[in-house]
């Protein structure tokens, strides 16, 4: 095939000079193809479609190709029919539809699938980032409703769930979590430790840890996988300077937009870009005085002071919060004061208000600091929202863990309680913050204050807000075993939300900046502190803390993992099963294993890590060769331009040279190209260089 396309001529060569007419070229092109037919013809089907979907043609001459294929293989068939081959022809064309049938049923199975495309389209991967952030959040949750239904909620409903004292449902209880919700199956009080006598026996309490246990180990295990990947081809490939120039020049423009409006937002953005990385490459050499310098960490280091003590304020009010508040609970415990129960409400509602308000008040203070660095302004934006909300969450887990066991006796539907409140308020006030954040901005903007404009969809804040309730979510998997009912549904509303509300209200940012690396940056805080915090949290309450005496799988027991003590002192008198118990005992139990577990993925973190210094050493090394190489290019022909320049002048001079072109010039002919003197034909082959074409490309390139 590549004889075939090498016969062809280029556009404006004359077919004489290539030494062939062409009738020639058209036999010598249809030679090949025959030949090429033939050898298709005797290969496997599956092999042929692969060779034909291979070759360098259109699509148009592949299909020709097919077609000529198809037809000597039918000819043949009548020569010499085999009725094994074409039954086996057959069965394997069926084949192929049904998987191809099957692979295009999935497709459309996927959820959100044209509707993400729609978004991307429209507004381009930088807004599309969010939705595939949103949908994979809901995976986690669709996967944790799944196990923990089957495992742990269908046992104990066949079962007969732990109630005690049935109460009336009333309606507040889907704010508040309590009364009614108190003793069902969506808390850990409704949940009995009791074995269930079934074949096979089915033990409670096991089920219970192992599919907590396994939830949180799956969660944790795609978490690292999604961020070393995400890391690997938006860091490493993408965080070199020719990345910021040539790279983003040529070939960072977004296909999948087609809106008239978003590709023009798209250049603009692209422009913005460039302006950025033109902007660092000049403040990386730019000089800044000693008093310049000063001042700027001056006013740096006063708007962190006011940004933590904003943040240990904000804390401090919600602890002292709890603490009055813990007086209601016996009242509530009741279930009988409406008012009591509907006051449980003050503390998730103070909590999102200070999520609402306070980074407000931190963009404010952002803009005293004078950051030159547009993703360092945008990091450090960031930085303090996640200080602020992982501050919070602290601050509860603070209260939930040592103030409320000794106060209540059912503690841990307690805490399972306030969590549902916390994501059921924090649902609510996402939806007020859609409608006054944005519809009665984009109103205001369009109709009354004209100079505001379209208010731009600020992708920051959503992905925190749904880092926030995500980790919620693994916070209260423990206390709340259904509480992904709730986060499913969530998640749902909101991808509908902010899809209709981005459709009508909102324009995409004009300032992305690197869309991809702050994807992997929002995969990194979603591990640390966000899922860290909430496994610490859950591992403490299941090796250190005693559970409820009157509620739960574990009641009776001085810690949850007693609960694999005991059912390892079972394996154990099992014959043959000793190595798994020398293995719970001087492994598992040993607090030396995990020190040394914790030692090794240190050591092979920052052999990785080396790894990538490495290659990316090795990087620009190349890319100094290359550079290199185009220097001495330039020193090449700028001497062979010289040496046209010394020739030129010489044959100038040559009285035979002046006569012979005077001769031609006279007879208003030109040379031809085979009988012009050696003057002429290297005048005609000079080559017009730029001589400072190196200053064209990036200064780091």
């Amino acid at each position: 095939m590549m004889r075939r396309m090498s016969l062809f001529p280029r556009r404006g060569t004359a077919l004489g000079n290539l030494g062939l007419t062409e009738e020639e070229i058209r036999d010598e092109v249809e030679n090949d193809t025959y030949e090429l037919v033939s050898e298709f013809v005797k290969l496997p089907t599956r092999a042929r479609i692969q060779a034909i979907r291979a070759l360098p043609m259109s699509f148009y001459e592949k299909r020709n190709i097919r077609s000529r294929v198809i037809s000597v293989k039918l000819s043949k068939k009548h020569i010499l029919p085999t009725c094994c081959t074409d039954c086996n022809q057959q069965v394997s064309l069926f084949f192929r539809r049904f998987g191809a049938g099957l692979a295009t049923a999935r497709q459309r199975l996927v959820i959100w699938q044209d509707t993400l495309k729609e978004i991307g389209g429209r507004f381009g991967t930088s807004v599309v980032s969010y939705f595939h952030f949103l949908k994979w959040l809901l995976m986690f949750n669709v996967f944790s409703l799944l196990i923990n239904f089957c495992f742990i909620t269908i046992p104990q409903i066949v079962h007969l769930p732990n109630i005690t004292h049935p109460i009336s449902f009333r309606g507040l209880e889907l704010l508040t979590g309590v009364g009614y919700f108190n003793q069902t199956v969506f808390f850990y009080g409704g949940y009995d430790g009791s074995a269930i006598e079934t074949q096979p026996f089915y033990n409670m309490q096991l089920a219970y840890f192992f599919t907590i246990a396994a939830y949180l180990v799956l969660c944790g295990i795609s978490l690292i996988y999604s961020m070393a990947r995400s890391f690997r081809s938006n860091f490493v490939l993408m965080s070199d300077p020719t990345y910021g120039g040539a790279w983003r020049l040529l070939c960072s423009w977004d296909f999948s937009v087609v809106n008239e409006k978003a590709i023009q937002n798209h250049k603009n953005n692209l422009g913005v870009q460039l302006k950025e990385s033109l902007s660092e490459r000049l403040q990386r050499k730019a000089v800044v005085s000693v008093s310049v310098r000063l001042q700027q960490l001056s006013l740096q280091l006063l708007a962190w002071l006011l940004s933590l003590g904003l943040a240990l304020g904000s804390c401090a009010a919600i602890y002292f919060l709890q603490l009055n508040q813990i007086q209601l609970v016996s009242i509530v415990s009741g279930f009988e004061n409406v008012v009591a129960e509907a006051s449980t409400l003050l503390v998730p509602v103070v909590v999102s208000l200070i999520n609402l308000v306070v980074p407000l008040l931190y963009s404010l203070i952002n803009k005293m600091e004078q950051y030159t660095n547009p993703r360092t302004n945008v990091y450090v934006i960031i930085l303090r929202n996640v200080l602020l909300k992982m501050s919070i969450l602290g601050i509860l887990c603070y209260y939930w863990l040592n103030e409320v066991p000794i106060t209540i006796s059912c503690w841990e539907s307690f805490v399972g309680q306030s969590v549902y409140r916390l994501v059921v308020v924090d649902f609510i006030f996402c939806l007020f913050g859609s409608f006054f954040g944005e519809f009665l901005r984009n109103v205001i903007g369009t109709k009354c204050i004209q100079s505001l404009g379209v208010p731009e969809f600020d992708i920051a804040t959503n992905v925190l807000n749904l880092i926030y309730a995500q980790t919620l979510a693994w916070i209260g998997i423990y206390f709340a075993p259904l509480l992904p009912v709730i986060q499913v549904i969530k998640f749902f509303i909101i991808f509908y939300l902010k899809r209709a509300s981005l459709s009508m209200n909102c324009q995409p940012p004009k300032r992305t900046g690197r869309a991809a690396q702050m994807q992997t940056v929002y995969i990194a805080l979603l591990f640390f502190p966000s899922f860290v915090g909430a496994l610490s949290m859950v591992a403490y309450t299941v090796w250190s803390l005693k559970p409820s005496e009157l509620c739960g799988p574990f009641q009776g027991l001085g810690t949850p993992f007693q609960a694999i003590h005991s059912w390892m002192g079972t394996v154990h008198n099992i014959p043959g099963s000793q190595w798994a118990w020398w293995i719970f005992e001087h492994v598992l139990k040993n607090e030396l294993f995990f020190y040394l577990i914790t030692l090794i993925v240190l050591i092979f973190t920052y052999f990785v890590w080396q790894v990538t210094q490495g290659r990316k050493q090795l990087i620009q090394i190349l890319r100094e060769q290359i550079v290199n190489e185009g220097k001495d290019k330039a020193f090449l022909l700028n001497k062979l331009q010289g040496v046209q320049k010394q020739s030129k002048a010489a044959m100038t001079f040559s009285p035979q040279g002046r006569r012979g072109s005077a001769a031609y010039l006279g007879a208003g002919q030109e040379y031809p190209l085979d009988r012009a003197p050696v003057h002429h034909r290297e005048l005609t082959e000079t080559t017009f260089f730029n001589q400072n074409w190196m200053n064209t490309f990036p200064l780091d390139m």
